[in-house]
């Protein structure tokens, strides 16, 4: 039975800093109880444009297959990343997605081996096993350096992004929404805001 949920978006402290003449983005997410709600995606899209050259992070781009389950549940990747899937378990594990244009698939393979998928295009790829249909995960495609997922407090935070308006798309497999991405349009630096959005499980 699917219950629905508000899922309330707190953005507060939103200052500009003068020498860098960036801003900072920081959001709490939580349910319609107050309960934070990990795995939620934030992007931003600054009006003035995205910085030139290739987009980085700082995590590792791997799922890995564990007890049964893909860790992490969801991940951000930039477009044209390489993503591993390493087995740690003991049995084995058939991966696969028909995310299109996104979709592949890993035929089974055993512990302690590896596989490498490219993800050229933006966008959400949902996964699965075809062995073990209680596993899901979902890999997050941007083009955008200013990127993050909300923990398990339901944070984030985003930094450097230029002063001026932007446009803030926040995603969750679970959210009652086109694509499950919602976007807003904020001006940097702004006042705290607040929003409702349906959430299902």
């Amino acid at each position: 039975m699917k219950t629905v949920l508000a899922l309330c978006i707190a953005a507060f402290a939103l200052a500009a800093a003068p020498r860098a003449a960036a801003a900072d983005l920081e959001l709490r997410i939580v349910d319609s109880a107050g309960r934070p709600v990990p795995g939620a995606v934030v992007t931003v899209y600054p009006d003035a444009g995205l910085p030139s050259g290739p987009v980085q992070f700082d995590w590792e781009y791997q799922i890995q297959q564990r007890d049964i389950a893909f860790s992490p549940h969801v991940l951000i990747v930039p477009k044209g990343a390489e993503v591993s899937f390493p087995n740690l378990d003991r049995v084995r594990h058939h991966v696969y997605s028909f995310s299109r244009p996104n979709d592949f698939e890993i035929k089974l393979y055993g512990r302690e081996d590896d596989r490498r998928v490219s993800f050229r295009h933006t966008g959400a790829v949902a996964m699965g096993c075809n062995i073990h249909d209680e596993m899901s995960a979902f890999i997050k495609v941007v083009d955008t350096p200013f990127a993050a997922k909300s923990g398990t407090d339901g944070a984030v935070r985003i930094g450097g992004i230029p002063a001026g308006g932007a446009s803030v798309r926040i995603w969750h497999p679970d959210l009652r929404v086109k694509n499950n991405e919602l976007t807003q349009t904020l001006s940097f630096p702004a006042g705290a805001k607040r929003l409702a959005i349906d959430l299902r499980r």
